[in-house]
């Protein structure tokens, strides 16, 4: 499919856009949305956790585990484990973007694994043309990342894990934009996670009490140009538990909630003449920048120019994302599953329901989900109808 320029600029401005929000625009608490580079990094890329309002960092542990946590990895029950994932995105908006991903895990013994993944965004095709509309050259914009982690287990119910990832972003194809020559992204980042489970009983049922933290994409900002300018890649915070219970010798049910935060600065409040009035500098290094994110919120300014009380805690509050999900399973054969996600109006609106299915048998399994949006912008909402498809091979169960 040929796009132009302008539709090109229009959807990577999603992905390196640098919020800088007036004083009119945020009198009342209005859209402040933070906006990082390469946020294909957050896209939850298999269809269980899809299924599931995008909950994952303390859900059982699977082949997707390096994404969601991966000290996950070390209470896998088989030794190994492949999941293959594809995902239609922003079909609302442009037909041929789409994620795909691989992910995977190797037991090295009962206390540690190794895990990996790699992902791969395509934004489609792209006809770049210049001010007089002759077309200059074509390109497919394309982002990939490929990560590893190792996984231990410290005891019986605990275990931590630290990854590594390489991230390759190239919009533009070398393409310039006013003048000015674009080259590919690129940064390497590192997760720290850990993963807390329990066996425990409720109402005589045996029950898994769980608690995952998830630090990922820590790494240095990335730039689209040889210019000083970069731009903060998504650093994030995903805190989560999971109570699974098993009902009786085929069913079994598990609730799932999480939390998600950016770690990178929110953008300040400037007035007319580009003078900051509120919030704070956001062009700072990445560690002080993670730490500045938990209370650098502009917050409301009122018709004089003051600061409204409370306003700052209460936008802080906002840009915690909430997921919850439920999983059903049937003989661990047939999965059910729904969710909810839902992100404040004034940073981004994403509000939506999840549903999903899976089945297994031996080595194998599939799974689905699907989207359907409960907010729109204008009258529609890009992510509305969103699916995604899984296979899963686990192989350590495979009997020779």
């Amino acid at each position: 499919m040929k796009k132009s320029l302008l539709l090109f600029l229009s959807i990577s401005s999603v992905f390196q856009m640098k919020a800088q929000i007036n004083y009119d625009e945020v009198l009342g608490g209005n859209l402040n949305t933070i906006t990082t580079a390469v946020p294909f990094l957050l896209i939850s890329p298999d269809s269980r956790s899809g299924a599931m309002g995008d909950v994952g960092v303390a859900t059982t542990p699977d082949a997707s585990s390096m994404h969601w946590n991966p000290a996950k990895l070390s209470f896998t029950r088989d030794d190994i484990g492949i999941s293959v994932s594809i995902v239609p995105w922003l079909r609302e908006l442009v037909p041929d973007i789409n994620l795909q991903y691989i992910g995977g895990y190797y037991k090295l013994n009962e206390n540690e694994a190794i895990g990996y993944e790699l992902r791969y965004f395509s934004l489609g095709d792209i006809t770049f043309t210049d001010i007089s509309g002759n077309v200059i050259g074509q390109y497919k914009p394309n982002e990939m990342a490929i990560g590893s982690a190792y996984s231990r287990k410290l005891s019986r119910n605990f275990s931590l894990a630290i990854s590594g990832r390489y991230i390759y972003s190239n919009l533009t194809g070398g393409q310039s934009a006013g003048g000015t020559e674009t080259v590919a992204g690129q940064s390497f980042a590192a997760d720290v996670s850990s993963f807390y489970t329990k066996p425990i009983s409720i109402a005589n049922k045996k029950s898994d009490l769980s608690f995952g933290m998830n630090i990922s994409n820590i790494g240095n900002k990335i730039s689209y140009t040889e210019t000083i300018t970069r731009d903060f890649i998504p650093i994030n915070l995903r805190l989560g538990t999971d109570l699974t219970t098993k009902m009786d010798d085929y069913n079994e049910i598990s609730l799932s909630f999480d939390l998600n935060k950016l770690l990178v600065p929110s953008p300040p409040l400037y007035n007319n003449d580009g003078e900051m009035i509120a919030g704070k500098d956001p062009n700072v290094a990445v560690v002080e920048g993670m730490f500045q994110s938990f209370g650098d919120a502009p917050g409301e300014i009122d018709e004089n120019g003051n600061p409204v009380s409370g306003s700052v805690f209460r936008e802080e509050m906002r840009e915690i994302n909430i997921s919850a999900g439920l999983e059903y399973w049937y003989a661990n054969q047939f999965a059910l599953r729904a969710g909810y996600f839902h992100e404040h109006d004034t940073k981004g609106g994403r509000k939506y329901l999840t549903f999903g299915s899976g089945v297994k048998y031996n080595v194998f399994a599939l799974d689905f989900s699907y989207l359907i949006s409960t907010s729109n912008i204008g009258g529609t909402n890009p992510l509305a109808n969103t699916m995604r498809f899984t296979l899963v091979f686990d192989l350590g169960a495979m009997s020779i």
